[in-house]
């Protein structure tokens, strides 16, 4: 059996369902990233994970165990960061860590030893005295990592810890969580970035509660049903639209370029006399490989 399995998980809050019947396998040592767009279900099977609050239907196994059934005995190996910013402000970094230490025993030469390797990953020891709540963004959140981590927990969740943190701090934060998949933590995250999701091992796109796609990030994009075109030109909204006019083709705004996407049988010269009428120059387009994004978009465009 695989480290972690939730199976059939379905979750309501009144008559909203929040989850349906949402599976999915995690292996020991992997990193596994959930990506969908708010009230994908994504908040909920992570808190479910946790025993936070309990499914309507449904089981988790941890490792082989009903996680229900064996809460108690396996909780100190979970290790948990909420996508709110949840330690106490008014403690220092360094008591922060000493609390969460405390309520898993760490204490004596045991926390200090952990303390100083946590502090050599996330540079937080020069902040040692600083209030959370006095920290930039970033530094919150490595701080709340190392307090997930301080019982050094074999199945560590994290949900969307990076969103609202500027780039340079992602990648830190990314480069710790390799580190520690390294020395075999289990790792699951939600995330909405997809140059995240292409740091994982493997990813399930959700939509509705339900999960749409699983696999390894290459393996993701390749389902992608289509061509993929690169327009090299500025993604105006006017351009967008006129272009979502050609029989055949639809237009997606790609950072600062565009996506094109036209059916697997169709010829890319099909298209050169309704972009020319657009005023396209045609040399500014060139295949290109789908991307995580791109089969994302599908899946959500299609409710696949």
């Amino acid at each position: 059996m695989s480290y972690l399995v939730l199976d059939g998980l379905s979750k309501s809050y009144g008559k909203v369902p929040a989850l349906r019947d949402f599976s999915l396998t995690v292996e020991k040592g992997d990193i596994f990233a959930l990506v969908g767009p708010d009230g994908a279900g994504k908040t909920t099977a992570l808190r479910i994970v946790c025993q936070l609050i309990v499914a309507d239907a449904g089981r988790v196994f941890l490792d082989g165990h009903n996680l229900a059934e064996r809460f108690d005995a396996l909780k100190s190996i979970l290790g948990y960061m909420p996508q709110t910013f949840s330690l106490y402000q008014d403690l220092s970094v360094e008591e922060n860590l000493i609390f969460f230490g405390g309520m898993y025993g760490v204490t004596g030469e045991a926390y200090r030893a952990r303390r100083d390797y946590l502090y050599g990953f996330s540079n937080l020891g020069p902040f040692a005295d600083r209030r959370a709540g006095a920290l930039s963004g970033g530094m919150k959140q490595k701080l709340a990592l190392s307090c997930a981590l301080m019982h050094d927990p074999h199945l560590l969740i994290l949900d969307e810890p990076t969103t609202g943190v500027d780039p340079l701090s992602r990648r830190q934060f990314w480069e710790i969580l390799l580190h520690f998949r390294s020395q075999g933590t289990t790792i699951v995250v939600s995330t909405p970035y997809m140059d995240e999701v292409a740091r994982a091992d493997h990813a399930a796109f959700m939509f509705g509660g339900r999960r749409l796609s699983v696999g390894t990030p290459s393996d993701l994009a390749a389902q992608f049903d289509g061509q993929v075109l690169f327009l090299d030109l500025e993604p105006s909204s006017t351009l967008i639209d006129k272009l979502n006019t050609i029989d055949g083709l639809s237009a997606r705004r790609f950072g600062s370029a565009m996506h094109l996407y036209i059916a697997k049988d169709q010829s890319p010269a099909r298209f050169a006399g309704p972009l020319a009428s657009l005023g396209i120059d045609t040399t500014l387009i060139r295949p290109a490989s789908p991307s995580l994004e791109d089969r994302f978009i599908q899946l959500m465009e299609t409710g696949a």
